[in-house]
């Protein structure tokens, strides 16, 4: 395993959370196998179900914000299987009130596992490390289903339900800073 492309990598138990580089949007974008050679993993066929955009989305944001690298995607890599388990991260840096939203998905070979607990709570950590952080946001589906049970988890409390033009209606749930104990 390689991840000298990645210029800062968040440890968990079982996890290595890498932050994707340029060089890492780009191998994404060519394909799972050049992903796989740049980083020395194994990369499952279905390791992320929202295709292409949120990494062109990411990739473009850290071209014209390259201070903000660390405030979007994180490849989750299993430490001792040495294979990415999905895709996720931050939705951008803070904003004004210091806020910033997470986002994760697991490949359903590794789902029910723990894992889409372990990699928020890595996320939440994170962001907590900085100062300016207040509060960590992350949106679902308005049903009760694995991301709640993930967001719930991580000490995460819904706070209402909003309506999202592509999604429809979401529930939106957060933790804050004073939450969390060391």
């Amino acid at each position: 395993m390689n991840l000298s492309s990645s210029n800062l990598v968040i440890e968990t138990e079982r996890l290595f959370l890498a932050s994707c580089s340029l060089s890492m949007y780009e191998a994404i974008l060519r394909g799972d196998h050049e992903i796989a050679d740049l980083l020395g993993i194994r990369v499952p066929k279905d390791w992320t179900i929202f295709g292409d955009e949120p990494t062109v989305f990411a990739m473009e944001r850290v071209r014209t914000q390259p201070q903000d690298e660390h405030w979007f995607m994180f490849m989750p890599i299993h430490k001792t299987l040495h294979t990415l388990l999905g895709a996720g991260g931050y939705k951008g840096g803070p904003d004004a009130k210091g806020v910033v939203e997470i986002g994760y998905e697991i490949a359903s070979d590794f789902q029910n596992q723990g894992y889409a607990t372990e990699y928020a709570k890595g996320l939440i950590q994170h962001a907590f490390d900085h100062p300016a952080i207040k509060t960590v946001k992350a949106h679902t589906l308005a049903e009760p289903n694995y991301s709640t049970r993930v967001l719930k988890n991580c000490g995460m409390e819904f706070v209402e339900e909003l309506f999202d033009p592509d999604d429809g209606a979401i529930w939106q749930w957060k933790i804050d800073r004073e939450i969390i104990t060391v």
